[in-house]
């Protein structure tokens, strides 16, 4: 079977297949209804190069050393020993390629046969070039994993800007007037023009990933093809994007396999490590092989109830910007939300993108700073351990870590963040301070950490 990965950049759940009205995203929504939409897919890390690692390595940043973005001075790699997608699917005799935004690397270990890198937002262009590659593998018959890496909607370099200058002839104008504001974000005239210009550009990914599909149809290519559409984090502005809140990290995960029954809609947790090996199940390859914990999707595709083994997922993000430093895990189940902040004695960092938007200029002008629901002060400077009722706190902006009502719940996400974190051999495994992995040669040799996070110069 082919396999067809659409990956949009910094959309978040703005579709209308996932509840946003204000925004005309037919093709996406068609492709939904044609498929599976699973409806509480996340990834592990709301940062660009580090989420594309995940969905390519099945691993987690801190497993990889993709620890955040991998361009310009930032230059975090992905080791030379981990396997990917386009490395296992050469070695199975598919042609891979790429199509537009790769933002991981170094290539020797990210090896695509093809790979077309661009930044334009010319969906044309895209469309063209995929076009031509499947035209290339009807010629030679080879089964194909192809990436196309859309730049939209992520914001250009202007303040308040997504690229519609010059790319968005096609696309209609939306009025500030006319947006709807999302729960995380204040209502305030800078934010509403940034969102009118950011639906314009998820308009345009709308129609690039219609125009990619109508070549792969008109190819003959529709009928073998895995189809996977997704977003490799939340939506570019305060409260979402570098953080591991749900408007982050809860993010759309749309998959069409040939002779499938439509319109399912698929309830159960599901994450970003799951996708690699669900690439190797639909290559007729063992999908769970290697270090990778995460499990093919295709034998719950076409589910519509909650699963008992679905019901959890992790995270894990260390850096956004190399100088975003801010490492925190979190865990996820239908209802609660645990985040264990390693170093939240610093102050949580802007990204400079955010930093410079004309929304976030807005907020800092207000006289009593919100971002959404959640004061200027705590979504800065926030704890060492937070714990949300996600039922009567969506938002996750009451922390309940200190409620004595919940401290069952909180020592049990505690104790399974460890293990998890242990299993998966985390660096930023802490005990007194001290990184677990670092001292465990003298743990062999009779050291003793103390059973706390942090180390107290008070009581050494």
């Amino acid at each position: 079977m082919n396999i067809l990965l659409l990956v949009a950049d910094d959309l978040g759940r703005m579709t209308g297949c996932y509840g946003e009205t204000a925004i005309r995203t037919p093709n996406i929504d068609a492709l939904a209804a044609e498929g599976t939409r699973f409806d509480m897919a996340f990834t592990s890390t709301a940062s660009c190069s580090a989420s594309r690692s995940v969905i390519y390595t099945g691993l987690h940043t801190h497993e990889t050393g993709q620890y955040g973005l991998h361009h310009d001075h930032h230059h975090f790699m992905t080791v030379a020993d981990v396997e990917t997608a386009p490395a296992l699917l050469n070695a199975a005799g598919y042609h891979t390629g790429i199509i537009g935004k790769v933002h991981v690397g170094p290539p020797e270990v990210y090896p695509w046969a093809l790979r077309e890198e661009s930044a334009t937002r010319d969906v044309g262009w895209v469309a063209e070039r995929a076009e031509a590659y499947f035209g290339d593998r009807v010629k030679d018959g080879n089964p194909f994993f192809l990436t196309i890496g859309f730049i939209d909607p992520h914001r250009d370099e202007t303040r308040g800007g997504f690229g519609n200058e010059k790319f968005g002839a096609d696309d209609p104008v939306f009025s500030p007037d006319d947006t709807l504001v999302p729960s995380f974000l204040p209502d305030l005239p800078e934010v509403r023009e940034e969102l009118a210009e950011y639906y314009r550009s998820v308009h345009r990914l709308d129609r690039g990933v219609g125009m990619v599909l109508d070549r792969l149809e008109k190819a003959g290519l529709a009928d073998d093809t895995l189809v996977v559409f997704l977003s490799d984090n939340g939506s570019p502005f305060l409260n979402s994007k570098t953080t591991l809140f749900d408007a982050g990290v809860h993010l759309p995960l749309l998959m069409r396999r040939p002779g499938q029954k439509a319109g399912v809609v698929n309830p159960n947790l599901v994450s970003f490590t799951d996708l690699l090996p669900t690439f190797l199940e639909a290559a007729g390859l063992t999908p769970e092989a290697g270090r990778r914990k995460g499990r093919s999707l295709l034998p719950i595709l076409e589910n519509t109830s909650t699963l008992p083994a679905w019901q959890l997922v992790f995270g894990s993000h260390t850096f956004h910007e190399v100088t975003n430093y801010w490492p925190t895990r979190f865990l996820r189940t239908r209802r609660y939300k645990y985040h264990r902040n390693v170093a939240w004695q610093l102050d949580f960092p802007f990204s400079g993108d955010l930093y410079g938007s004309l929304s976030w200029q807005g907020m800092r002008l207000q006289r009593s700073v919100m971002i959404g629901d959640r004061p200027l002060r705590s979504y800065i400077r926030r704890p060492p351990e937070e714990l949300f009722d996600l039922h009567n706190d969506p938002g996750e902006v009451n922390n309940l870590a200190e409620d004595p009502e919940y401290t069952a719940a909180l020592m049990r996400y505690r104790a399974l963040m460890e293990e998890w974190q242990r299993k998966t051999a985390d660096p930023w495994l802490y005990k007194d301070g001290i990184s677990v992995r670092a001292v465990e040669h003298h743990l062999a040799n009779g050291l003793e950490l103390p059973d706390r996070f942090d180390f107290d110069p008070d009581n050494p």
